[in-house]
């Protein structure tokens, strides 16, 4: 037996269903906390409103809390590159999010809600990417977008669990949101045990020299798709809006967390095979069916104005969040050299972060100040703007290759 052949055998060995252990044991622990964070987020837009807050305030919270904890994703890719270790930044990152989601139940105006929420995404901007660092480095060539994909699957399967579990919740205790926000906290916690438990460091050869973050570290094919995505996210603001637009049409309190689980339900049913796909025909491929499908929901939000088409409307919208999501961050780890993962994906998630508060308070200005029609109606149009210019970007050059080795 040659030592390729052994080195073969013991990666399957290691493989747990088919995905490698760490990719494995991180999606456990993103189901557990996404079922913490999606039985609060489900609930959170009609608490709010109980608290007195309007739409653009709504709007204004999400945006502060996603776009200011995102400046941290990138510190902290760069900084795990930069020590050659991700385990830690995940630790503290999930710890954050299981310690302080309970203090929802404690809070009283829209400005506690606020601080606890915003100090709660710093946990997430703490994470995110050097856990998308560690599932790269933990998948083989050309099995990465199913990585990917997996990771997605599971992290949408918390978000079918929380929303049904806050449902339960609601229908057992009417209007008790507190008690769901305290229950909320027992997933997230079994999670952070998991990745102290389970998950280990990927072989990553740590750079010699990475000191500051420098634009001539990264391909310009790499800033060109920045851009795509950042026009893209000026008109995908936060999901609340949805919630209440269904809300808006008549769907009652208590079954606005179904409406989410269907739209996470048929999330995780196509990530998977999303990220296989996208590994056999390109990355690019599929993002552009997942920004034209997403400017033909977000025109139909705006149209809407009976609960099944919002509800057929939500389905879909699980569609585009499975062929885009974890596949845009499969390309950006094809586009980036891999000793600077983290860094890149660090940026990466930064920029659709802190677009999101604009993208936020336009939609919530627009929600409070026009109609409930007028966000849905930029949203698309921007989304449409996108998938033009990353047809461009797909025909411009040869589509960045699936796997292998890219240089700077």
């Amino acid at each position: 037996m040659t030592k390729l052949q052994e080195t073969r055998e013991c990666k399957e060995e290691r493989k747990i269903l088919g995905f490698d252990r760490n990719v494995f044991y991180i999606g456990i622990t993103s189901f557990l906390t996404d079922t913490t964070t999606k039985m609060i987020y489900a609930i959170m837009p009609l608490f709010l409103l109980s608290l007195g807050a309007t739409k653009t305030e709504i709007s204004l919270i999400e945006g502060i809390a996603e776009s200011t904890a995102s400046l941290i994703k990138a510190v902290s890719g760069w900084w795990s590159d930069k020590i050659g270790r991700n385990k830690p930044f995940m630790i503290i990152g999930y710890g954050f999010t299981a310690l302080l989601s309970p203090l929802f139940a404690a809070a009283y105006s829209p400005l506690q809600v606020l601080i606890i929420r915003f100090t709660e995404r710093v946990g997430k901007g703490i994470r995110t990417a050097p856990r998308d660092s560690l599932i790269a480095g933990s998948c083989e060539d050309g099995d990465r977008g199913k990585g990917y994909g997996f990771h997605k699957a599971m992290d949408n399967s918390g978000a079918i669990v929380g929303p049904l579990l806050a449902a339960g919740l609601l229908l057992l205790f009417p209007g008790q949101y507190r008690t769901v926000f305290l229950i909320a906290a027992i997933p997230a916690l079994l999670g952070m045990a998991t990745i102290i438990a389970f998950v280990k460091e990927a072989r990553v050869e740590k750079p010699e020299h990475l000191g500051r973050i420098r634009l001539r570290d990264f391909r310009k094919k790499y800033y060109a798709f920045l851009a795509i995505v950042f026009i893209f996210t000026l008109g995908n603001s936060t999901d609340a809006l949805l919630l209440i637009k269904a809300s808006d049409v008549g769907v009652s309190a208590a079954f606005i967390p179904i409406i989410y689980l269907i739209f996470n339900s048929v999330s995780v049913f196509f990530a998977v095979p999303a990220g296989i796909l996208s590994d056999r025909i390109g990355r690019e491929k599929l993002i552009i069916f997942g920004y034209l499908l997403y400017s033909a929901i977000y025109w139909g939000f705006g149209r809407a104005d009976y609960w099944v088409t919002v509800v057929l409307l939500f389905a879909l919208y699980g569609l585009y969040s499975a062929t885009t999501d974890g596949v845009q961050k499969a390309l950006v780890s094809d586009l980036i050299d891999k000793n600077k993962r983290g860094t890149g994906l660090g940026i990466y998630n930064c920029v659709v972060g802190m677009t999101l508060l604009p993208a936020s308070l336009m939609a919530g200005y627009l929600y409070d100040n026009v109609n409930n029609q007028a966000p849905f109606y930029l949203g698309s149009i921007l989304a449409l703007v996108a998938a033009v210019l990353m047809i461009i970007f797909y025909h411009k050059g040869k589509p960045a290759p699936a796997s292998g080795e890219m240089g700077s």
